[in-house]
């Protein structure tokens, strides 16, 4: 079991200093920081929404005897692609929040549209101030648009790369089948062909007149 909120409060005044902080910045921070009651310890590398270990009791059968028992939450390692980092993440979730960064439109939406204190996790806390500013810093930036003409040349220069690509894998996959020899073999053979053929055609020419 890891980190309680009022205890990751006085982390942060302790490492900070409750001298050098503002005034109101202390009660804007308690709103950010997660009121959760407990949170385990390997939930602070992974993205649980909520999700935790829970207790109870086993209660017996025949004589209804009581013995005490966990309830764990179903964890499973995933690849969420981000489209502000351009690359996959690979994070531990639970079911749950797979299913709300589905319903959000993805692992970039899910992270934007959770506010802080609903962030039970140091992990879910760093990577949505992260993204944050990431979407903050492209919103800063121009947007250029392209003419028709530039469109259609890119896009005409995408089709030749392709096409491209398509020869050079064709070409490596049949020299290690030994195709190319065999092609080879075979044009050679065809153009002798030819060649006979052109010297046995005007000694037919001279046959029929």
């Amino acid at each position: 079991m890891a980190f309680r909120g009022k205890e990751m409060m006085k982390k942060v005044l302790k490492n900070v200093g409750e001298k050098n902080l503002a005034p109101g910045l202390k009660e804007s921070l308690k709103k950010c920081i997660p009121d959760s009651k407990v949170v385990m310890g390997r939930a602070k590398r992974g993205l649980y929404a909520g999700r935790h270990i829970q207790f109870g009791n086993r209660v017996s059968e025949d004589g209804g005897n009581k013995s005490r028992r966990t309830w764990k939450p179903n964890v499973q390692e995933k690849r969420l692609f981000s489209y502000a980092l351009d690359r996959h993440i690979r994070v531990k979730v639970t079911t749950h929040a797979l299913r709300c960064i589905d319903k959000a439109g993805g692992i970039d939406e899910y992270l934007l549209k959770t506010p802080y204190h609903k962030m039970d996790t140091e992990m879910g806390l760093y990577w949505k101030s992260r993204i944050e500013k990431m979407y903050e810093e492209l919103g800063k930036r121009e947007v250029v648009f392209f003419s028709p003409e530039d469109e259609a040349r890119f896009e005409q220069r995408f089709k030749d790369l392709k096409v491209a690509e398509r020869t050079a894998r064709r070409d490596a996959r049949r020299q290690l089948s030994g195709w190319s020899d065999k092609q080879k073999q075979i044009e050679e053979g065809q153009v002798k062909d030819q060649l006979t053929d052109e010297e046995a055609a005007p000694e037919q020419w001279a046959a029929n007149s």
